[in-house]
């Protein structure tokens, strides 16, 4: 991701590491878009006259408030 962050080892619900590389691939383009969007997003309220530390939290709790529609899928 940009060299930002290591390479998370990912894991299935069952404790399995996903090993497929397609699915790596689609894991490692969603995290860049929304790292992407957050810099645009934070960049935006910076110059909107925003404290940079405050938009990182709203970040936070909004990630963290984040559902999976599909959290007993398998």
């Amino acid at each position: 991701m940009n060299g930002s962050l290591p390479e998370p080892i990912w894991r299935g619900s069952d404790g399995q590491i996903i090993a497929c590389v397609e699915k790596l691939k689609v894991l490692r383009e969603n995290l860049e878009e929304i790292q992407a969007a957050c810099q645009d997003a934070l960049d935006d309220a910076v110059l909107m006259g925003c404290e940079e530390t405050q938009f990182r939290e709203v970040l936070v709790r909004l990630v963290s408030g984040l559902k999976s529609e599909f959290r007993n899928a398998s």
